[in-house]
C-alpha cells in the first residue's frame, strides 16, 4: 500500500524551490510513497513532471485567506488522504493551524527546525559563531527522515534534460550562438541586491571580453523598469522581467551557460535546471544554509568576512546597514564578478 505524505511550504519562493530537489529524492528513495505538495498556485511549474507529485495550489489569499480559509483547506485536502503524515516544512503560523487540524483526526505531524539558535549566533554583532549550519535542504530531509522515510541528498546539480526551446522563446532571445550569461543583480531585501549600475557594467565586461549575450532576469514593476533602463545601455541584451511566466523562465534559465544572481530566487530556480551560479552575497552568508543546491562554493562572490567583521549580518538580507554604506555590496565589483563567470565559460 502506497505512503501518502502531505508537504506545506507556501513562501519564500527560493526557499519553495529549494524543497524540489528533497522531494525527488524521497520519491526516488522511496517508491511506495506519494507526496501531495502544498503551495502557492504560481509556483507549480517547480514541481511538474515528478512521479508520484500532486501539486496543490492554495489561495491563501483569497478562499484559502483567514482561519475558515484553512479550515476549508483542511477539509480539501483531507479528502485526498488519508495521509501517513504531515511533512510542515514551513513552520509558520498558518500551518501551525493546520497541523493542529490535522492533528485533531489522528494525523501524525512532523515539522521542520529551522535552527534559529545558530543563526542568531552567526548575526551577532559582537562574539559571531562563523560556522557553517545545516543547509535548508537537509533540514526539509530531516522533516522526512522522521516520517520514517530513508533520504540521502547527493546535492549536485540535475543534468540539463532540454532539448531546444520553444519557437516564442527562440524569437524572443533571438537563437543561441553565443554563450548566454544571466544577470538577476536585485533580491528581495536591500541588504541581498547588487542593483542595477554594477549589472550594466558587468554585462559591458562580458560583451567585450566573451562575445556574450546578456539576459536580466527579476521582478514585474520598479525591477523590470530598471532593467530596462539597463537594456539602453547594453546594446543586444534582453529584460525578461515581468515579461514571460515562471515555466518559460525556468526552461530558458536552463539554456544559460551561467547565471549571475544574488542570494535570491533565481540562485534556486538554476539550480533546478542544472545551470551553474554565480552568486554575489552581502549582507547574508551561505553558512546559514541558504546556497543553491548543488552549486559550487568557490563560485561564491563576498567580501571576506576577516576584512569586514560585520558580515554577515542579517539571515535573510532584511536589516538596515549599521554602517549606512553596504560596504559588502559595494565592495564587490564587477570585475570580481566577471573572474568567475569566465572561469565556467573556460571549462
Amino acid at each position: 500500500m502506497s505512503k501518502k505524505i502531505l508537504a506545506f511550504r507556501f513562501s519564500a519562493m527560493g526557499d519553495v524551490a529549494m524543497t524540489v530537489p528533497v522531494l525527488k529524492e524521497v520519491l526516488r528513495q522511496n517508491p511506495d510513497t506519494e507526496i501531495v505538495m502544498v503551495s502557492r498556485p504560481f509556483l507549480k511549474p517547480f514541481f511538474d513532471n515528478i512521479p508520484r507529485l500532486t501539486f496543490f495550489g492554495a489561495d491563501l489569499n483569497g478562499e484559502h485567506n483567514g482561519f475558515k480559509g484553512l479550515r476549508k483547506l483542511y477539509k480539501t485536502l483531507q479528502a485526498q488522504g488519508p495521509f501517513l503524515a504531515v511533512a510542515d516544512i514551513h513552520s509558520v503560523l498558518r500551518t501551525f493551524i493546520l497541523d493542529a487540524l490535522f492533528q485533531t483526526s489522528g494525523t501524525k505531524v512532523v515539522r521542520i527546525d529551522k535552527g534559529r539558535k545558530g543563526k542568531k549566533q552567526l548575526i551577532k554583532s559582537k562574539g559571531k559563531v562563523m560556522q557553517p549550519l545545516k543547509a535548508m535542504p537537509e533540514r526539509y530531509a530531516d522533516v522526512f527522515r522522521k516520517i520514517g522515510l530513508s533520504v540521502e541528498l547527493p546535492n549536485q546539480l540535475p543534468e540539463k534534460i532540454s532539448d531546444a526551446l520553444n519557437l516564442a522563446e527562440l524569437e524572443l532571445l533571438g537563437g543561441k550562438d553565443q554563450s548566454w550569461i544571466g544577470i538577476a543583480p536585485f533580491a528581495q531585501h536591500k541588504g541581498k541586491a547588487w542593483g542595477e549600475e554594477k549589472a550594466v557594467a558587468l554585462a559591458q565586461l562580458l560583451q567585450e571580453k566573451e562575445n556574450a549575450k546578456v539576459i536580466f532576469f527579476g521582478g514585474p514593476g520598479k525591477e523590470s523598469e530598471l532593467l530596462d533602463q539597463c537594456v539602453e545601455k547594453v546594446p543586444g541584451s534582453i529584460n525578461l522581467a515581468g515579461k514571460i511566466k515562471l515555466k518559460e523562465e525556468l526552461d530558458i534559465i536552463e539554456h544559460l551557460d551561467v547565471m549571475v544572481s544574488m542570494d535570491s530566487a533565481n540562485m534556486h530556480m538554476s539550480s533546478l535546471r542544472g545551470t551553474p551560479v554565480v552568486s554575489v552575497w552581502g549582507a547574508t552568508h551561505h553558512y546559514a544554509g541558504f546556497m543553491g543546491y548543488g552549486q559550487d562554493l568557490n563560485n561564491i562572490v563576498e567580501i571576506s568576512t576577516n576584512e569586514l567583521t560585520c558580515r554577515p549580518c542579517s539571515v535573510f538580507g532584511n536589516k538596515p546597514c549599521f554602517r549606512e554604506d553596504y560596504a559588502c555590496l559595494e565592495g564587490v565589483t564587477p570585475e570580481m564578478v566577471y573572474h568567475k563567470v569566465s572561469g565556467i565559460l573556460s571549462k
